[in-house]
C-alpha cells in the first residue's frame, strides 16, 4: 500500500532530506519547505520506502501537491 506525502501550502522547497529509494520511519523529515522566512518541515505519514520524490531543492510546490510517495 502507498502513501502520498502532500504539502499542505504554497512554498519553496529549500532543502531536500531523503533521496528515492531510502527507508523512512513515520514522522522522519522528507523536506524542509520555506514560507515568509519560516522553515517548515514535512514528515513521512507512515514508515516504508520512498518511492517517488517530486521536489528537488529550489523548487516550488502549491497547496496539495504530491511531494512523495512511501511504499
Amino acid at each position: 500500500m502507498s502513501e502520498e506525502v502532500l504539502a499542505e501550502m504554497v512554498a519553496n522547497v529549500w532543502r531536500v532530506v531523503v533521496a528515492k529509494g531510502d527507508n523512512v520511519g513515520e514522522g522522519d523529515t522528507i523536506c524542509i519547505l520555506e514560507s515568509m522566512k519560516m522553515e517548515i518541515p514535512v514528515e513521512a505519514t507512515a514508515s516504508g520506502t520512498i518511492r517517488d520524490l517530486n521536489v528537488i531543492e529550489g523548487g516550488v510546490v502549491q497547496e496539495g501537491d504530491v511531494i512523495a510517495v512511501i511504499e
